[in-house]
């Protein structure tokens, strides 16, 4: 198996890390154009993704952070949201994960990459906004079934315990959720 990696970094460089070759090979790149991924980027001054937020979805134990983990912040838009993480130095989004370490799943934005085409094409869009009628969603079965190999991969293999994202002995996040108000929720949009 090649040794290359895939490498990453916040805005200001502050924060960076790599994808192993296992892990770019392993994962799925997607469009998500619901309203929490929206919410998320508004809320860290990003542009507004009009059309969806550009995500790489793969297992977190092929995700090394290099430098800066202490920057490592989360974000949940509800007590019952999505862990959102993001770099603290410069508030750029980095990835979103379940909210239990044993659900080996991380969704990190494709442009965070030194080299966002070696990730290949996208292969899957979810909640597509459909005027009068509901989302649509495209490459499901191929991205759900993705997701699910890689946590039963995880989990049997032990590999969910090697997350930058929670402490492996206690199974707690790396940092306190900083959970948004509906109030302060519904302001993005304003």
């Amino acid at each position: 198996m090649s040794n290359e990696k895939f490498g990453f970094s916040c805005s200001c460089g502050s924060f960076a890390g790599h994808v192993s070759a296992e892990g770019n090979k392993s994962g799925l790149r997607l469009i998500c154009h619901c309203a929490d991924c929206r919410a998320a980027e508004l809320h860290h001054h990003q542009p507004d993704p009009v059309d969806g937020v550009d995500l790489f979805q793969l297992a977190p134990h092929a995700i090394t952070i290099t430098k800066g983990g202490e920057h490592l912040r989360l974000l949940r838009l509800g007590p019952k949201g999505l862990f959102r993480w993001y770099a603290g130095c410069c508030g750029t989004p980095f990835a979103n994960t379940l909210s239990k370490p044993q659900l080996a799943f991380v969704g990190v934005r494709t442009d965070l990459f030194e080299e966002t085409e070696a990730l290949g094409k996208v292969k899957a869009e979810a909640n597509i906004p459909r005027p009068g009628k509901p989302p649509q969603n495209k490459g499901m079965a191929r991205m759900v079934f993705g997701i699910f190999s890689r946590m039963i991969t995880a989990r049997l293999s032990g590999l969910w315990r090697k997350t930058p994202f929670f402490d492996a002995e206690t199974g707690e996040p790396v940092a306190e959720p900083e959970v948004l108000s509906k109030e302060a929720r519904a302001k993005l949009y304003s």
